[in-house]
Parts: C-alpha cells; sequence; structure tokens
C-alpha cells in the first residue's frame, strides 16, 4: 500500500469515527432522561469524556485535510488556484446549509426567531475554510514557513487566550457577527477558540506532506504523537502555571485553571496516532466510505433529531424522555439508519434518479397518449356543437 492511499485511509477512518460519535452523543444528549442515571457515575463520565472529543477532531481534521491537498501540488498562490476556489465554494456551502437547517417554515407566519442566527458547527468550519484560504493567499507567497508557524500561533495564542474573551457580549458589534464571537446570545459555537483547533490541525498537515513519504515516518508519527497527546493531556495545566510562576503574567493561571483546550487537543493527537496504528485495517472499508460523506450524515441527522424546516423531528416528541436502555438500542438504531441511507445514496443515486426519470417521462408519454384518445373521441360532439351554434 502506498503512503498517499494510507494517509486518505487514515484520515477518512478519524472523519468516520467522529460523526459517529457526533451521532450517538447528540441523540443521548437530546433524548436521554438524565434522573434515571447517575450523571457522577463512571460509565456516564466514560460517555461525556468522548463526545467532548468529537468536536476538537472534527475541526482539527478539518484544518489537516484542507491544508493537505491544498499544498498537495504546490499550484501557483492566487485564486485561481483550483483547490482554493473549491475551498471558498465549500466554505459558502457550508455557511448556507448552517443557516438552511435552522430554517423553519412558521418563520413565514410568525417572523424569524433569534434561534435562526445562532451560530453551529457548519457556520464555523466553512468560515474557518474561508480564514484558512485568506491567511494562505496572504502568507505563503512570502514562505511556507511563516504560514506553517502563524498557525501554530494562532492555535496557541486563541486557546491561551480563551478565558479573556469567553462570553463576552460584544455589544457594538450587531448581533448577527456577534453571534460568531460570542455564545452570549444562544450561539453553540463560535469562531475562537474552534479555529485553533483548524489552525493546529492545518499545521501538523504541513508537517505531514513534507515527511510522509519517507521510509519510518508511520512509526515515528505514530510515537510522537502519542507522547505529545498524553503530555497536553496530564501536564498542559502544569505547563501553564510554570509560565505563570515564571513570568507573573495572569493569563497563564487563568488558562491553566480551566485548561479543556489544551487537554483536548492532546486526545485529537492521541486519537491520530491510534488510527495511523490500524490503519492498514481501515482500507477501503464502509468505514472509511462514512468519513467521506460526513456533510450528508450531518444534514440528516439534524433534520430527523432536530426537526429543522418542519419542526418535526425526535427531539419534539421525545426530548430527556428515554430510559438509558431505550437510548442506547435508538442510538443504535438512528447510527445504522443514517449511515445506511446516505450511502447507499451515494452507491445508488445516480441509478435512482434516472429511473425515476424514466417512469415519470413513461406516465407523461401515457398521459399523452390517454388525452390525444380523449380529444380524438370529443372530436365528433365537437362537431355537434359547432353545427349548433351556426345555426
Amino acid at each position: 500500500m502506498s503512503a498517499r492511499s494510507q494517509r486518505l485511509y487514515f484520515i477518512d477512518a478519524i472523519r468516520a469515527f467522529a460523526i459517529i460519535m457526533m451521532l450517538q452523543g447528540h441523540f443521548v444528549h437530546t433524548l436521554l432522561d438524565t434522573s434515571l442515571v447517575n450523571t457522577s457515575g463512571f460509565f456516564y463520565g466514560l460517555w461525556e469524556y468522548f463526545r467532548g472529543i468529537t468536536a476538537p477532531t472534527f475541526f482539527t481534521i478539518t484544518g489537516f485535510v484542507f491544508t493537505f491537498l491544498l499544498l498537495k501540488k504546490n499550484d501557483a498562490v492566487s485564486l485561481q488556484n483550483p483547490r482554493v476556489k473549491k475551498g471558498l465554494r465549500r466554505g459558502l456551502k457550508l455557511l448556507f446549509w448552517g443557516y438552511v437547517l435552522r430554517f423553519n417554515l412558521s418563520f413565514f407566519v410568525v417572523g424569524f426567531k433569534d434561534f435562526f442566527f445562532f451560530i453551529d458547527v457548519l457556520h464555523i468550519i466553512g468560515l474557518s475554510l474561508i480564514l484558512l484560504i485568506g491567511l494562505y493567499l496572504l502568507l505563503y507567497r512570502y514562505s511556507a514557513r511563516l504560514f506553517q508557524y502563524t498557525l501554530l500561533g494562532i492555535g496557541f495564542v486563541v486557546f491561551l487566550l480563551e478565558r479573556s474573551y469567553a462570553n463576552a457580549p460584544l455589544e457594538l458589534l450587531p448581533e448577527f457577527f456577534a453571534n460568531y464571537f460570542t455564545k452570549a446570545h444562544g450561539s453553540v459555537f463560535t469562531i475562537f477558540p474552534w479555529f485553533g483547533y483548524v489552525a493546529l490541525g492545518s499545521f501538523l498537515s504541513i508537517i505531514f506532506l513534507r515527511q510522509y513519504q519517507k521510509e519510518g515516518f508511520y512509526r515515528l508519527a505514530i510515537y510522537n504523537l502519542a507522547i505529545v497527546g498524553l503530555l497536553l493531556v496530564h501536564f498542559s495545566s502544569y505547563f501553564l502555571m510554570v509560565l505563570f510562576e515564571f513570568t507573573g503574567i495572569e493569563i497563564f493561571k487563568a488558562s491553566a485553571g480551566y485548561n479543556y483546550l489544551f487537554s483536548r487537543f492532546g486526545d485529537v493527537l492521541v486519537l491520530f496516532s491510534l488510527f495511523l496504528v490500524i490503519r492498514r485495517w481501515m482500507a477501503k472499508s464502509i468505514f472509511t466510505d462514512l468519513g467521506g460523506r460526513t456533510l450528508s450524515i450531518y444534514i440528516l441527522h439534524y433534520i430527523l433529531l432536530y426537526g429543522s424546516w418542519l419542526g418535526i423531528g425526535f427531539s419534539r416528541y421525545w426530548h430527556h424522555s428515554l430510559s438509558p436502555l431505550q437510548v442506547i438500542l435508538g442510538a443504535i438504531a438512528f447510527i445504522m439508519i443514517i449511515c445506511t441511507t446516505v450511502l447507499l445514496y451515494y452507491r445508488f443515486g445516480d441509478q435512482w434518479i434516472e429511473r425515476g426519470k424514466a417512469i415519470a417521462m413513461r406516465k407523461i408519454s401515457m398521459s399523452g397518449s390517454w388525452l390525444v384518445a380523449v380529444i380524438s373521441k370529443l372530436q365528433p360532439i365537437q362537431a355537434i356543437v359547432l353545427r349548433f351554434r351556426n345555426r
């Protein structure tokens, strides 16, 4: 197996893992009656921990994949670069779907509600792609290293300063724009700190792109990712406190006291290393097929679970009302139905569409023949009517 194909399967496998974790996480979080479980127990805590890895993994892998493909062919640094054009289209498409999924037909009657303007994961991924393209066009033309280490710096600074901008109301900004920067009005995600994961994923992809075809790279990458990841998980708060003791800068202490960003990035690196270990077993599997269909899976799950345009979703009828057994069985069925539907659509969708067109054309043809027959039978009646009129 070539290095190139290994890389693709490794990435798709991680994306598939993240989308499955998102499906079960949203289903359980939305429908489980938490009064029936011990939320401080081991199993619930384990579920929450792994649910917390999902978003950091998604954002990191977004930056990784996009930047890897952007730089792989070494095309011209301009808006004419096919990857730049594709990235801009993808970013705008994600922003579009972010708002479309929050639209509800009741808005035509009662007007737009505030939740339509709340920012969710699709908005942030779309905007992050556009920001990455801007940084690429601005910096890469001067130096690939400048672009690379600017991404690393952005990730570190965004994580470090999170305590200083979290939940800031930003009253001078119109609420439409403020929602991209603060959760104070109800947004689920904001561009910061989540763009930090995208930037760090991009930084990793540049290292990967330079080294992945070299002999022994994967073994070295597995060890390095695991070691750095575990250090971030277990010692990043300690390192931040050391920096505070050394510099006296309060932001290091504040970040250490609420350190989920650095530690979650450590989780992502450990996850990367694990999937690198099993990359050979992931090749050309259904699991990796799912990794290439994450947007479709997200859209379908959002409609079924939250209702979207009609407001008729599972959450409307069973919000926080299912028992642990019901929610476990339901989550398994939910994942299987959505993944199977999406995979079947992409495998046979074109055939279904062509078959539907053929059936429709036959119906139209049959209707036309029937109409001609009816008209021909009406012609004698029409002649009688004309003779009557002419009298």
